[in-house]
Order: C-alpha cells, then structure tokens, then sequence
C-alpha cells in the first residue's frame, strides 16, 4: 500500500474515533475502510445502553460503503487514542472477511502502528 494511502486511512479512521459515541466505556474508536475504486469510508463506534446492540466501528465503516455500493474493500484502518490497540473483536474480524478477499489491516493507537492481513486475524473465515 502506498504510504499516502496509508496515512490517508489513519487519518480518516482518527476523525471518526472523534465522533464516537461511548458514554459507558470512554473508549473512542475509529476505523476507515478503503474500496477498491479507491473511496474511503470512515466509521465511529455507538454504544448503546443495552451493551449487546453497540456497534464497532469497523462495521459502521463497512457499513456505510456497503450502502453506497462498495461491496469489497482492500484495506481497513482502525484508530484509538483509548491506551491499548484497537484489534477488532471477533465479529468484525468476521465482517472484515466478508467484504474483503484479504484486507490489509492497520491497527493504531496514534504511536504504535501495526500492519497485518485480514486472512491472519481470521483464519479459515467462515464464507
């Protein structure tokens, strides 16, 4: 991935975390996914006070693009400020197979910025 990209999607997935909504947790995060024609999408976590329908927001990501008519996306970026890395949960790990062939991942924590496949947070996906 080129580097511009690259910090394009950091950057779009950190505007995001600033509009998340977790008034339980305090935990902000923020997720940017890129299409294949090259459009990013970012999305922001919403909690909810009946924790089970809060949504992550890499799914809000993927989410929005799926509405616009992105049905695959190479990349995902997902940002927290919150103290640890952002690695998705197990549902979006599932999510991000879904819409993706092998994503590339970027998890950050705006110091730290790891790099992986979706194919290795996910393996043997269930498709």
């Amino acid at each position: 991935m080129k580097e511009d990209v690259k910090n394009q999607l950091i950057a779009e997935a950190k505007r995001s975390a600033e509009k998340a909504y977790c008034p339980y947790s305090g935990y902000a995060v923020g997720a940017a996914v890129l299409t294949e024609d090259g459009r990013i999408y970012g999305g922001c976590n919403i909690e909810n006070a009946s924790y089970s329908l809060t949504i992550c927001a890499e799914r809000v990501a993927i989410s929005k693009a799926v509405s616009d008519g992105a049905k695959k996306f190479t990349a995902i970026c997902i940002y927290s400020a919150g103290g640890k890395m952002p690695y998705p949960c197990g549902a979006c790990r599932q999510f991000i197979a879904e819409f993706s062939d092998d994503a590339e991942v970027i998890v950050t924590d705006g110091k730290e910025v790891c790099e992986t496949k979706s194919s290795k947070l996910l393996p043997c996906s269930f498709r």
